[in-house]
């Protein structure tokens, strides 16, 4: 998969996370992947629910040692 942008929220908290995504995301074009890496529990859920809401792809989501990674792809 290729990744065209990626945003590190990493110690960010709940809304944080899902608004600075919603910032990034709006600057790119359609089609473009964005990784996100996250560690609030709280994104895990609200990131692609937010993402299915404004109908972005989530593509994937993993956790990795308290990290969750996330794969958009823009509408």
């Amino acid at each position: 998969m290729k990744i065209d942008r990626s945003l590190d929220v990493k110690g960010l908290v709940c809304p944080v996370p899902v608004l600075k995504t919603k910032q990034i995301i709006s600057k790119m074009n359609s089609g473009q992947i964005l990784e996100i890496l996250a560690t609030d529990k709280a994104a895990k859920d609200d990131i692609p629910s937010w993402a299915q809401r404004e109908g972005h792809d989530v593509l994937d989501v993993a956790e990795h040692e308290n990290i969750f990674t996330f794969y958009l792809r823009k509408k």
